[in-house]
């Protein structure tokens, strides 16, 4: 599907419903192709897979499922060749996988780890481990890490956080995991970090579960609310802190020291997306309306200024960088999404 013909920057979709999660199709054969979740504060929520008709270049939605409470994050199986099912996951009360039809979208499992208790500890995301589409993880609000095999959907690790302070005494306390993210690093199988609402972000290897790694904490102790690694270089992760203005890009080889903040944003930061083919950019969006992109390259440098801007009609919800067409970004504002050209 070639757009360059027409030339045109931005395509706009708008939904029936508030949209918070979103994520690109990796599929080849499916280039434009996005999956919405709804936010609504009620039970009843909705899934929406939608994609770019080539002819009269529109959005139009495929199809449209049901989904207990809203998705704290979607994601398709990151499956470049086409050789997997095609996906995708959801997360809310529980972790769900979907089987994507032509038409109609069908749950094939849902994966719960509280078969004893009544109650279900929601789930705050998840992510889809690139080098093992076999292994995801999720993160949820009863302070774990839970790794599922897609196979049977066992546990394969169950990380509890524990929470100290660097290199002082470890003080043991509860508190909500918000976001997890396997690394690219060592093979990319086994490495994955967490934020939460104590302010750290941890890093753990599932070879290596009896342990973790203190890579930052806030220095006002303030919750964490999502960890990003880059796509090319796996020393380098942003995380951003609840209601702030800026997002703090670390180095793990330098822990507990921002190697730079990125802080042009006049109000929360509500998303971040490194670059799926380079390295040194990044972009942030924020409730100011901006989606910014930033070149790092002078880190440890202070960087100023982001290199491009998009000022949307509403607060940002998400951002999303399409790994496999990666001169295309996706935001979400209201009940809209548009895909810019960059």
């Amino acid at each position: 599907m070639s757009l360059h013909g027409k030339r045109k920057e931005i395509y706009k979709y708008e939904a029936p419903w508030t949209v918070y999660a979103m994520n690109w199709s990796v599929r080849p054969d499916k280039r434009f192709r996005l999956a919405l979740g709804s936010f609504v504060e009620e039970y009843n929520n909705k899934v929406q897979i939608v994609g770019l008709e080539e002819e009269n270049s529109e959005f139009v939605c495929r199809n449209t499922f049901d989904h207990p409470y809203p998705t704290t994050k979607v994601m398709w199986i990151p499956d470049s060749k086409g050789a997997y099912p095609d996906l995708l996951a959801t997360s809310g009360d529980y972790l769900r996988i979907w089987r994507v039809g032509d038409t109609e979208t069908r749950l094939e499992c849902l994966l719960n780890n509280n078969k004893n208790s009544d109650f279900c500890a929601p789930l705050t995301s998840f992510d889809w481990n690139e080098v093992d589409p076999n292994l995801l993880g999720t993160s949820s609000i009863d302070t774990t890490c839970t790794i599922w095999g897609l196979e049977t959907g066992q546990v394969l690790g169950r990380v509890n956080l524990v929470s100290g302070h660097v290199k002082t005494q470890l003080i043991a306390h509860d508190k909500e995991v918000y976001d997890i993210s396997f690394s690219r690093a060592g093979g990319g199988r086994d490495m994955f970090a967490s934020v939460g609402a104590d302010g750290s972000v941890r890093m753990f290897d599932l070879r290596h579960l009896e342990h973790s790694t203190i890579i930052y904490e806030d220095p006002q102790h303030h919750p964490l609310l999502r960890l990003c690694w880059n796509k090319q270089d796996p020393n380098y992760l942003v995380t951003m802190a609840m209601d702030s203005m800026e997002v703090v890009i670390l180095d793990v080889r330098v822990p507990c020291t921002p190697v730079a903040r990125l802080n042009n944003h006049r109000a929360c930061v509500n998303g971040i997306a490194w670059a799926p083919h380079s390295s040194c950019h990044i972009c942030t969006a924020a409730e100011d309306h901006q989606a910014l992109i930033w070149d790092i390259q002078q880190m440890p440098r202070a960087i100023e200024d982001p290199i491009l801007a998009y000022t949307a009609e509403g607060e940002i919800n998400n951002v999303q960088w399409a790994t496999t067409q990666p001169d295309w970004i996706a935001i979400c504002y209201n009940n809209c999404l548009e895909i810019l050209r960059v």
